[in-house]
C-alpha cells in the first residue's frame, strides 16, 4: 500500500520576514500516512539553530519553542540521519514526500546543501499539496493551512506552528487535493 509522508518544518524567523537563506530548521514533523490521510507513523525533532542561536522572541511566540529547546538540540545533520534511518523502514512504500506550500523543500534543500547531505527524499517526488488543493477546489489563488481546512469543513486540531501538528493538519487535506489515481 503506498504511502505519504507529510513534512512541515518550523525555522529561525523574525517578524520582518528574513529571506529563507538566513532562516534555519528548529524543528521536523513529519507524519507518515495512507492516501486517505490516515498516520501509520510520523517523526518529530527539534533541532538546534547554528548561524543564529539565540530565537527571536516572534519566533518564539510564534513556534511556543524555547531558547532552551533547540539548545539542548542536536544539529541538523545528527537529526536529519536520525530521519532517514526512521524513513529508510518506510522507503519500499514511500508514493511521494508532500508540504503545504513549497517553503519546506526549498529550506530542506539549503540545508542538504550546507551539510553537504544527499538525502533519500531528493529521489522521491515532492508535491505541494498548497497548490494541488488550490486546484481541486478552484481557488483563484492557494490560501493558507487554516484557510484551507476551514474551506473543507474542519478545524486546525493542535498547536499551530509546531511541525508535527502542521504535518498531520496538512494530511488531512490530502484525500481532497490527490486526484482520483492518487498521484
Amino acid at each position: 500500500m503506498p504511502h505519504w509522508l507529510v513534512i512541515d518544518l518550523e525555522a529561525t524567523t523574525d517578524d520582518g520576514g528574513w529571506p529563507i537563506t538566513d532562516m534555519e530548521i528548529i524543528e521536523i514533523g513529519a507524519s507518515l500516512v495512507t492516501r486517505d490521510g490516515r498516520e501509520v507513523d510520523h517523526f518529530q525533532r527539534l533541532v538546534r539553530p547554528r548561524r543564529r542561536p539565540q530565537l527571536t522572541p516572534f519566533c518564539r511566540e510564534l513556534t511556543h519553542i524555547t531558547q532552551a529547546n533547540v539548545d539542548s538540540a542536536a544539529t541538523f545533520p545528527v537529526i536529519w540521519e536520525q530521519f532517514e534511518r526512521w524513513i529508510n523502514h518506510h522507503q519500499g512504500h514511500l508514493h511521494a514526500w508532500v508540504s503545504w506550500g513549497d517553503y519546506d523543500r526549498k529550506q530542506l534543500l539549503q540545508e542538504w546543501h550546507a551539510h553537504t547531505i544527499h538525502s533519500l527524499l531528493a529521489e522521491i517526488p515532492h508535491i505541494n499539496l498548497k497548490q494541488r488543493f488550490a486546484k481541486a477546489r478552484h481557488l483563484q489563488r492557494p490560501t493558507g493551512l487554516n484557510g484551507a481546512l476551514q474551506l473543507a469543513g474542519m478545524q486546525f486540531v493542535g498547536q499551530q506552528h509546531r511541525a508535527l501538528e502542521d504535518a498531520r493538519n496538512t494530511a488531512r487535506l490530502l484525500p481532497l487535493s490527490l486526484p482520483a489515481n492518487g498521484s
